[in-house]
């Protein structure tokens, strides 16, 4: 029996966001689906957007690059429309610049001074960039904000006009990778509440998206609220780690 195409796969996970969201009582396609191409190959991905996925995360700047760059100029050979690329890996300093090539949202922000350098490049590009602020609410490896008053000194800062090319759209996290579902649901759950203080406090922000929930936990996360979902191996099958990520 032959392995699944990615479109089946794609179509899959869709059909399994919609059943979330009526489970949830939410409505039809309040959910986004980002699909997360890290380490795989460009034919992957382009068979994606062939199957009509048009939001793609890439954990390494390098990586994304190089597919987008690509992509870019076979699809405007073809006249073609782009797909997004949002960046949900860490972000170093010295790689916003090209990030912000092909980005229009780096949904991986956790901490300021990663903020003065997005909108020192965003300024000298003369163009403006979505973000999400990562909160850790999970395993002790993972980056993000330790704490939500880590944000809300971040979105003071918004509101007092630093960052004028920057759009704090949403938050995002990790759940911790556990069998409890507990722990999970504790871990969105706290996303959500964040997202809440932060609307409370600053209603003038469009802090609005919550990306939470992958491949094994994203029914959850929709339960939970979850605005957008970030699927890769339910959609790509297992990751090609000997290409090592550039």
């Amino acid at each position: 029996m032959s392995e699944p195409s990615i479109a089946e796969n794609l179509n899959m996970v869709l059909s399994q966001i919609h059943e979330a969201e009526k489970k949830s009582g939410r409505a039809e396609n309040s959910v986004k689906l980002c699909a997360v191409s890290k380490f795989h190959p460009l034919e992957s991905l382009v068979a994606a957007v062939d199957a009509g996925q048009m939001l793609f995360g890439e954990n390494r700047v390098q990586e994304a690059c190089e597919k987008f760059s690509t992509l870019s100029e076979m699809f405007a050979a073809e006249n073609r429309k782009m797909p997004s690329l949002h960046i949900i890996g860490s972000l170093q300093s010295n790689k916003v610049r090209k990030a912000l090539d092909y980005a229009s949202c780096i949904q991986s922000v956790d901490r300021e001074s990663l903020l003065v350098e997005i909108e020192k490049q965003c300024a000298k590009m003369d163009r403006t960039v979505e973000i999400y602020f990562e909160l850790h609410t999970g395993e002790e490896s993972k980056s993000g904000y330790s704490s939500v008053d880590g944000i809300f000194q971040s979105a003071e800062n918004f509101e007092a006009g630093l960052y004028p090319h920057i759009v704090p759209a949403g938050l995002m996290t990790m759940a911790p990778f556990v069998d409890d579902e507990g722990e999970i649901r504790k871990s969105f759950q706290t996303l959500r509440l964040c997202r809440e203080k932060l609307n409370e406090r600053f209603p003038n922000l469009p802090i609005k998206e919550l990306s939470m929930g992958m491949s094994g936990d994203f029914k959850i996360a929709i339960e939970e609220g979850s605005t957008m979902v970030r699927v890769g191996t339910a959609i790509f099958g297992h990751r090609d780690y000997s290409q090592g990520g550039k």
